[in-house]
């Protein structure tokens, strides 16, 4: 009878553990005034308030940081790009020697859409026109951020070494090295909130892409997945006077294996259902597509509670 008693109560207390973690998840994003801070902070919001699910941010320094975070089952979900992902999940590049095969994606969120940007006033016109200019670059703490700025700058014809790298350990730490003087152009995310804070003080006019193809294949030689996306000249799109193509690759909401299905299917589901309430939180949030959020051709895995929600929608 004691025996009984005992088991019924260490049962009850690990489900009742097992139900408290399944309700409080920890999700980790890029510093404040990212893109990706400010992606990650609308999702638990919404998931708070719609689904029913606590989830709270975590910051920190980049994806080089925070995937292996999500790995190791120290983070539930985080922020980060299908480069990064993929890096991360095959063991190349920033993670090589180290791979995170637990990582899985959960949600394919919408494109990132990413330029680098100069002084409105400044006489650089076009991305050939940074040769011998100073230019952010290294990003010690996001890993393949620097083949997607070479992406950008192969699409206007600049080779390494044709300008001056200033050396930063993330985005963030660029845009202001950029607003102190020290740098001509910096890399950041179109829409993002540092962007808009450095052109409040600075203004600034981001650096055109180029559509034809010979731009386009010099672009897709190191970096294959990327694409080209014109962006309009919206409020929220600090340095966009005009019309203007630049690079773009997808946004992911990865997990790990270590998440259960039903808390990724509830968190998924909240995606698609409530875009209106993220698009309201962050406008970027439009370029969710509820039928893509699983797709084929990924470099890493989804979540098996991500297939089966897609599946049975």
């Amino acid at each position: 009878m004691k025996h009984t008693a005992f088991s019924a109560l260490v049962a009850l207390s690990m489900t009742a553990s097992a139900s408290a973690w399944a309700d409080t998840v920890g999700l980790g994003t890029m510093s404040q005034g990212t893109l990706s801070f400010s992606t990650g902070s609308v999702i638990a919001r919404v998931i708070n308030d719609k689904a029913g699910l606590e989830t709270r941010v975590q910051p920190n320094t980049g994806e080089t940081v925070l995937i292996p975070l999500v790995d190791q089952g120290e983070l539930d979900f985080g922020i980060a790009n299908v480069l990064e992902g993929g890096d991360a999940f095959n063991g190349e590049f920033a993670f090589k020697g180290s791979p995170q095969k637990n990582l899985r994606i959960a949600s394919v969120l919408y494109p990132l859409r990413v330029a680098l940007f100069v002084r409105a006033d400044s006489d650089i016109q076009s991305i050939d026109d940074l040769a011998g200019k100073r230019v952010t670059h290294g990003f010690s703490a996001m890993g393949s951020l620097d083949r997607v700025l070479g992406a950008v700058l192969a699409n206007g014809g600049l080779a390494d070494g044709e300008f001056k790298k200033v050396l930063v350990p993330n985005v963030v730490k660029g845009a202001e090295q950029f607003l102190n003087g020290r740098a001509d152009a910096f890399f950041f995310a179109v829409g993002a909130a540092k962007v808009a804070e450095v052109d409040a003080s600075v203004k600034i006019r981001v650096l055109p892409l180029g559509d034809n193809a010979a731009a386009v294949d010099r672009m897709h030689e190191v970096f294959p997945s990327s694409y080209l996306a014109k962006v309009p000249p919206l409020p929220n799109f600090a340095g966009v006077t005009e019309p203007t193509f630049v690079l773009a690759y997808d946004n992911l909401l990865l997990t790990a294996t270590h998440v259960p299905d039903e808390t990724v299917k509830k968190v998924v589901a909240g995606l698609a259902a409530y875009k209106k309430d993220l698009i309201a939180g962050f406008p970027l949030f439009r370029g969710l597509d509820p039928d893509k959020l699983v797709k084929p051709d990924m470099p890493l895995p989804f979540h098996s509670g991500s297939m089966d929600w897609a599946k049975n929608r």
